[in-house]
């Protein structure tokens, strides 16, 4: 059985005071009810709604000329379909057995949505990094839709179905002993856990990965705004303005009145932050917007570029990110935030070890909720593509254990620890289920290809653009 749905609006879950002894107990019992084993069952039931009405049906309130974009990446492989598909999935998850407990979760927790960004004291760690979906839900969600990405993405990268599977059950298996690890630790040892790219380094098993690390630290240290402003920037009647690159970056038709309503939704942003950041804010001004394409399953939503300059021009890049309602939302209740980036910033500042210093939200003019971020601040994803089987499955380790750690933050670590033992019952499971799910997966991008090729939707891939 599923999560039910009800009426009442999620709040974050609360921990009642019990010993470490009695949640663990309390945890174990639920594998009555729940057997370990069942989660690794996924049979497509007769009545599961046709995928491509419910990617139809998702495309509600976006931007119509960018819907075609979405498509066109979506169909470059069962990969980026399964990126671009959080809500279909999430459909399948709540008709699942599922344990009854809750953390906050990411809601669309795979592979990709893992990587480095720099802290406010400037420490370069690696953490989760896409929260869109966030909604507090059940923990198997995140842990199940992770442990399908590593078999989705080994398949593109051409890895066996054998090498496939061990990096899925690495993944829970690192999220099972993590959480335990961090059950048995105080809340603000929690809290204050994080993983820095020190550490990984530290961790490498041989000469080469640890270089190798070293590289993706470096290249992470460049990606920050005054390395990119540059290119997508140029001067025009004495200011800078940023350089349109349709489809995927450009300034709308009205462009005055679009910078006028941007400039009313940066005052409702600048509330939402503190009082010290404000100070911050205010040493920059705002130069221009515009439109930006972004991802695979945010595309034809309105995500914009701000370019900021100081007194002095030093830049500043900000996102400004439509939020809609989270996909889990149908299926887990309501939030209990009535500004969707506000719900957005709220899960990730609970979830993530470190949160970006300008990170806010606002609504705008048009009643279209919005979350607020830095553009790059050294954000990097690793490049899993040029990953081999062995890597790939090092990498599932480390993300097993970053998704322990955030779902510890704001869950009940013991009794999820209780339910998973010390045995590798569950992690087999993962295995297997994300093995028949990846099956499911594959048969869903195809229904996509038929549809493109029926004329059913409309497609556009850029490279031919």
């Amino acid at each position: 059985m599923g999560v039910n749905k009800g009426k009442a609006k999620s709040r974050y879950p609360s921990l009642p005071f019990k010993s470490r002894e009695e949640h663990l107990a309390a945890g174990k019992a639920l594998r009555e009810a729940t057997p370990r084993k069942k989660h690794a069952e996924w049979h497509s039931p007769a009545d599961r709604p046709d995928p491509m009405a419910t990617l139809e049906a998702s495309n509600q309130d976006r931007l119509p000329e960018l819907v075609p974009i979405r498509y066109g990446r979506m169909l470059r492989s069962p990969f980026t379909f399964l990126r671009g598909s959080a809500g279909l999935m999430a459909s399948d998850l709540a008709a699942m057995a599922c344990t009854g407990i809750q953390v906050q979760a990411c809601g669309d927790c795979h592979v990709l949505n893992f990587g480095l960004f720099a802290s406010p004291e400037r420490r370069l760690l690696f953490d989760i990094n896409d929260f869109d979906e966030t909604l507090p839900a059940p923990w198997e969600w995140d842990v199940k839709r992770l442990a399908v990405s590593f078999v989705v993405a080994g398949r593109d990268a051409g890895f066996s179905d054998a090498e496939n599977e061990s990096a899925a059950i690495e993944s829970a298996r690192h999220y099972r002993e993590r959480l335990r690890a961090y059950s048995r630790m105080s809340p603000l040892e929690v809290w204050y856990h994080r993983l820095d790219i020190e550490t990984l380094i530290g961790m490498a098993p041989n000469e080469n990965a640890r270089k190798l690390r070293m590289q993706f630290a470096e290249k992470a240290r460049r990606r920050v705004s005054e390395q990119l402003f540059p290119k997508i920037t140029k001067a025009v009647g004495g200011r800078h303005r940023l350089v349109d690159q349709p489809p995927l970056l450009y300034h709308p038709n009205d462009d005055a009145s679009f910078f006028e309503r941007v400039q009313e939704a940066m005052e409702a942003y600048r509330a939402t932050l503190s009082d010290e950041r404000r100070v911050l804010f205010d040493r920059y001004r705002l130069e221009d917007v515009a439109i930006k394409v972004v991802g695979i399953g945010s595309v034809g939503t309105r995500c914009l570029v701000g370019l900021f300059f100081s007194e002095e021009n030093h830049p500043l890049l900000l996102q400004f990110k439509e939020s809609r309602r989270s996909v889990l939302e149908p299926y887990a209740d309501q939030s209990c935030y009535d500004n969707q980036g506000q719900r957005v910033v709220a899960g990730q500042r609970l979830m993530q070890s470190s949160s970006d210093i300008f990170l806010g939200w606002a609504r705008s003019r048009r009643n279209r909720d919005f979350y607020v971020r830095q553009m790059r601040d050294m954000k990097f994803t690793l490049p899993i593509e040029d990953f081999k089987a062995a890597g790939l499955r090092r990498y599932a380790e480390v993300c097993g254990w970053t998704l322990a750690r955030a779902h510890a933050r704001s869950g009940n670590a013991a009794l999820i620890s209780g339910y998973l033992g010390k045995a590798d019952v569950f992690d087999q499971a993962m295995g297997e289920f994300a093995i028949r799910y990846a099956d499911q997966n594959r048969l869903d991008h195809q229904a996509l290809r038929l549809a493109e090729q029926s004329g059913r939707i409309q497609a556009l891939d850029e490279e031919s653009v």
